[in-house]
């Protein structure tokens, strides 16, 4: 099992794969995403490129601490497409990951199960075709401090090995940094302790 501040996900979008049962052809896809709003323009580019296919389905999973998720079905039976889609990225224990699976039906009805097992078939053939990484889960916090204690905040900063995301200098100085969760209380204790420094997390 990974540790407590790392999860998986996909470094890139999969190539496409391409699955049969009794004519009906299933594409799909997996790609790596950060929020909702990504979703709709991903699924209207595969409809455009597959214009004439009749279902697309598919499932996501986003978040680290917190995971939402959403599975559809996209006209086929109840629970036959988004939910065995769902199911793969569970297996392969992914999050911030949407997976597409199109369908072009071959003329034969493939029944409830038929469904299921294709859905999930092609779904685990996209997620296989990914290349899957590890990432940290970061806390990020932002730094307060006057000028005259620039010194004290970039020791702590290169002691602690921590990221710098953003910094305006002037008179009244603000620092963003990162750090990977486990570290969190750490680097919170290490600016509290300093004189006229102010730290909070930023959610």
């Amino acid at each position: 099992m990974n540790s407590t501040d790392t999860f998986r996900t996909l470094s890139s979008a999969s190539e496409e794969i391409l699955f049969k049962e009794k004519n009906s052809k299933f594409f799909g896809y997996a790609f790596p995403i950060t929020s909702e709003e990504e979703v709709k323009p991903i699924i209207d580019h595969l409809r455009k490129k597959h214009f004439n296919a009749g279902h697309f389905c598919y499932a996501y999973q986003l978040g680290t601490t917190k995971r939402i998720y959403r599975a559809n079905d996209d006209g086929e039976p109840s629970n036959s497409a988004g939910m065995p889609i769902f199911g793969q990225i569970q297996s392969f224990d992914l999050t911030n990951v949407l997976v597409v699976v199109v369908r072009f039906f071959g003329g034969t009805k493939l029944g409830v199960g038929g469904l299921i097992s294709a859905y999930k078939t092609a779904a685990q053939m996209a997620l296989e075709q990914a290349e899957i990484i590890e990432k940290t889960i970061d806390i990020h916090f932002q730094i307060h401090f006057d000028y005259k204690n620039i010194n004290k905040v970039m020791r702590i900063i290169k002691e602690k090995n921590l990221t710098i995301i953003s910094q305006k200098m002037d008179s009244n100085c603000e620092i963003e940094i990162a750090t990977r969760k486990s570290n969190e209380k750490t680097v919170y204790g290490s600016f509290q302790n300093l004189f006229d420094v102010e730290v909070k997390i930023i959610e």
